[in-house]
């Protein structure tokens, strides 16, 4: 594929009121994933494979990628996505987590618009909702 057919990867920043290891347990676990994003089968192991259950969308195929506690997960995703959790310890006992969402081709730039927004609320509603209780 030609460079000019990708598009940009997502990127979603946020800071949360809590201590890396909380942040690092709900992106690391199959209990936190489906808490603030989906149910899923995932087991943090590098190279493991994983299912998420999309609802209407169906059962995505996933493999552990990269796993680096409590700093880094990554996975690739279906159609050739890849998605990178990243966690920075910050003072005052917050997190700065990263979600980083890539792999995108032209073909694929209405689903990206959708998935941009989603990924705003996820990330910036659903997770800390979670998290900051």
């Amino acid at each position: 594929m030609n460079t000019k057919d990708k598009l940009p990867e997502i990127r979603k920043t946020i800071i949360l009121n809590a201590q890396i290891e909380k942040v690092w347990k709900a992106v690391s676990t199959s209990e936190g994933l489906a808490a603030w994003w989906m149910p899923n089968t995932f087991e943090p192991a590098l190279g493991k494979d994983f299912v998420l259950h999309a609802g209407p969308y169906g059962d995505s195929p996933c493999t552990v990628t990269e796993l680096e506690p409590p700093h880094r997960l990554g996975f690739d995703w279906d159609k050739g996505w890849h998605l990178t959790f990243e966690l920075k310890e910050l003072e005052g006992q917050q997190t700065e987590f990263t979600l980083i969402h890539s792999g995108w081709n032209a073909e694929q730039a209405p689903v990206r618009d959708t998935m941009n927004g989603g990924w705003e609320k996820i990330v910036k509603v659903k997770l800390p909702a979670y998290i900051e209780v």
